[in-house]
């Protein structure tokens, strides 16, 4: 699943960062009886979706500045788990994964709380084919390979896929590649199939040289999206990060509505825009997906399950705690 604006965020961070106290406050604006102002972390955007128009047009610094924060982008996008360690370090306060990723990384020693869920993708996420593969049904995977991300999203979506079919996990080689690393390796034929999200997804399907054999409401998925806060950020700024909610919630709904005037934010050319049916098959899948809002008991009914599924399935040594990791961002003051 994806925060709109966010399609699974994380952060490669610079030694820069170092410099960043943890509170981020300004000793000018202490010195001078102003309210202190707050820098807060975060992963940079890049060109698309609510987060990078926030940044282009101003909106972002505008809402953080009526709680005395600014941002300061740390590093760009990518997976979670890269970023929980650098929460974990005091190198970042915000970031967004999957619940997938947020359990794996929750199962080593978490400074982090997630205040934010996006329900799962239901299109955007699934086990990918290439359209010549003969591959028609998940009982076609079958004594295949199958690339996926280690305890993240691709192999959660590949094990639940099996379990739905009653398919042993053993039956199907799980091949264990970075994302940003599995394009090639998928269109060069070296794996069958490619269990993965929307971030990826996207360019393959737009580029009409694969499709998926099953997609995420098939499978049944239950992947949220998720917005992590370091945990001693969010208790010393808890208005912050009531403030941080709101302008995620509330640009997801206008995103939903216009998912085109959320793309190409800087750039409508390189590497960085979508064109053609590539843009036109984004456009569709962040039309149908979900909003951000805030973690219900019901979301973390369902975020355990997830964690009884990766203990049963040995992703995970033991089942993980996660509803001691949440963040009830409507009773912030």
């Amino acid at each position: 699943m994806r925060i709109p604006g966010l399609t699974h965020a994380a952060v490669a961070v610079t030694a820069a960062l170092a410099l960043l106290t943890g509170c981020g406050t300004s000793q000018a604006d202490t010195a001078a009886g102003r309210p202190a102002t707050v820098t807060v972390r975060i992963p940079d955007p890049g060109n698309a979706g609510v987060l990078a128009r926030g940044k282009k047009d101003g909106s972002l610094a505008k809402a953080l500045a009526e709680v005395h924060a600014e941002v300061a982008w740390t590093g760009s996008a990518g997976p979670f788990a890269p970023a929980a360690q650098a929460l974990n370090a005091d190198q970042l306060d915000i970031a967004t994964g999957s619940i997938t990723s947020g359990i794996t990384s929750l199962s080593q020693n978490a400074g982090f709380t997630f205040f934010t869920a996006t329900a799962p993708d239901p299109v955007g996420e699934g086990i990918l084919v290439k359209e010549d593969s003969g591959i028609d049904s998940v009982q076609d995977l079958v004594g295949r390979k199958v690339a996926v991300n280690q305890g993240g999203t691709g192999e959660y979506l590949l094990l639940k896929a099996l379990a739905e079919e009653g398919i042993p996990a053993e039956k199907v080689e799980r091949v264990y590649l970075r994302p940003d690393q599995t394009a090639a390796v998928f269109n060069a034929g070296k794996v069958d199939a490619w269990a993965v999200w929307a971030t990826y997804s996207v360019a393959e399907i737009g580029g009409g040289k694969a499709r998926f054999v099953v997609d995420g409401k098939a499978i049944g998925s239950d992947n949220y999206s998720l917005t992590a806060v370091r945990t001693a950020f969010a208790d010393q700024h808890p208005d912050v990060v009531k403030a941080l909610y709101q302008y995620l919630h509330d640009g997801s709904v206008k995103e939903k509505k216009d998912p085109a005037a959320y793309l190409n934010v800087n750039t409508d050319a390189g590497p960085q825009a979508l064109t053609g049916e590539t843009k036109r098959v984004q456009i569709e899948f962040t039309g149908k997906g979900g909003t951000v809002e805030p973690i219900t008991d019901a979301d973390i009914e369902r975020f355990e399950a997830v964690a009884r599924f990766y203990a049963e399935q040995k992703v995970t040594r033991t089942e993980v705690d996660i509803a001691g990791h949440v963040l009830d961002v409507t009773k912030l003051s």
